[in-house]
């Protein structure tokens, strides 16, 4: 006699498998070890600190000092009338 096979079951395990084959597959492709992110994110801060380094003004609110001279008072909306 022939085994009796639910087939519900053997759809669903048959579904983990391939699921399980792709996971296996991306692993492969996209995984990096601990060593190879630190490797990576330590380039990354060493070029962000080269930039940051050679610009012409330090991050924060450069476009309101850079556009007049030091000696000049800001612009002010209130009227002296």
């Amino acid at each position: 006699m022939a085994d009796i096979v639910n087939l519900r079951q053997a759809r669903k395990q048959k579904a983990r498998a391939e699921q399980e084959r792709l996971a296996e597959q991306n692993r492969t492709l996209h995984g990096r070890s601990k060593a190879d992110r630190e490797r990576d994110r330590s380039i990354a801060d060493k070029a962000e600190k080269f930039v940051a380094g050679h610009r012409r003004e330090p991050s924060g609110d450069a476009d309101s000092a850079a556009v007049r001279p030091k000696n000049v008072a800001p612009f002010s909306d209130k009227s002296d009338a």
